[in-house]
């Protein structure tokens, strides 16, 4: 009895190992990862996402990769410009594992050689640079870098997508010296600024009592136009009176004579009204008057009707 228990005890004790064993075997890949299977110490074959079963005791999982882009931040490296100022600089290294296979088995420790890599490539790129180009080319810089590590971690089955300086950090002195120039810099914008303010005010006065005499200017000849335009208006009214004047003068002369002639008159009288209106031309200011000899003739003939008329009466 005790034997019989005993062998099943075995059996069953033998039953769950072979069954952790079976279990064991069984391997699930989750998204983005991959695992190296080696059989017997040699590479065997590379598992992606999924369900996989491997040998008992003859296959192994010998390293298990993340293939996600992966981010690497590393310490501050010394490094010394073409102007020979010492500097340090730390960089963030973005890369992504594409050869799980080259990526186990291209290098011991690939963190280690990534960070080596970017410290001696940033020390020859910064090398042949000054100190004024090493903080104003940043982006040429992440560039030489970028490329430069992808090539070199090829054969690691790593890809470098993108290399960024984090901080540049210069010695002290040159800090103080920086400062103080950045402040004079600011100094000298700022007076630029002030004089070219001051300027634009200037010209802005200048142009404004430009404008205004100008304006000054036009009013005066537009007031000089106006008072012409009156003046020559009230000359052209005052004429046009006199001128009516005269023509109703004219007519009333013209209607006289015409009256004359339909009251029967003879040429006597219309002399005699002649005379008058060469009385009137004279008009008490000609010092001299021609007149013509037809009304001397009948000046003379009214003279001799007076005296005869007046003879007659005595």
């Amino acid at each position: 009895m005790n034997e019989a228990l005993i062998g099943s005890i075995l059996i069953a004790i033998v039953l769950i190992v072979i069954l952790m064993i079976l279990v064991s075997c069984i391997k699930i890949v989750p998204q983005a990862t991959a695992m190296v299977v080696e059989r017997l110490g040699g590479y065997k074959c590379t598992w992606s996402v999924g369900l996989h079963v491997k040998a008992p005791f003859i296959d192994r999982v010998a390293k298990r990769v993340i293939l996600k882009e992966q981010v690497v931040d590393f310490a501050p490296q010394p490094v010394i410009t073409k102007d020979n100022v010492t500097m340090r600089i730390d960089t963030v290294v973005f890369f992504q594992i594409t050869d799980p296979k080259l990526f186990a088995y291209g290098v011991e420790n690939p963190i280690m050689a990534i960070e080596n890599l970017t410290a001696t490539t940033l020390r020859n790129i910064i090398g042949d640079l000054e100190l004024d180009q090493t903080l104003t080319s940043r982006e040429t810089i992440n560039t030489k870098m970028r490329a430069s590590l992808d090539i070199a971690t090829d054969p690691w089955g790593i890809k470098v997508n993108r290399v960024e300086l984090k901080n540049i950090i210069p010695p002290a002195a040159i800090q103080d010296a920086m400062e103080k120039q950045m402040k004079a810099e600011r100094e000298r914008r700022e007076a630029i600024l002030k004089a070219e303010g001051e300027k634009k005010s200037t010209i802005l006065v200048a142009e404004g009592k430009k404008e205004s005499a100008i304006l000054d200017a036009e009013a005066e000849k537009q007031a000089a136009i106006l008072k012409a335009e009156a003046q020559k208006e009230k000359m052209i009214r005052e004429a046009e009176g006199q001128a009516e004047a005269i023509l109703k003068v004219q007519q009333a002369n013209a209607d006289g004579i015409r009256f004359l002639k339909e009251a029967g008159a003879d040429e006597s009288v219309l002399a005699l009204k002649s005379l008058e209106a060469w009385a009137k031309v004279a008009d008490g200011k000609a010092t001299k008057i021609i007149i013509p000899s037809e009304i001397q003739n009948v000046a003379g003939l009214v003279k001799s009707v007076s005296e005869i008329a007046k003879d007659t009466v005595e």
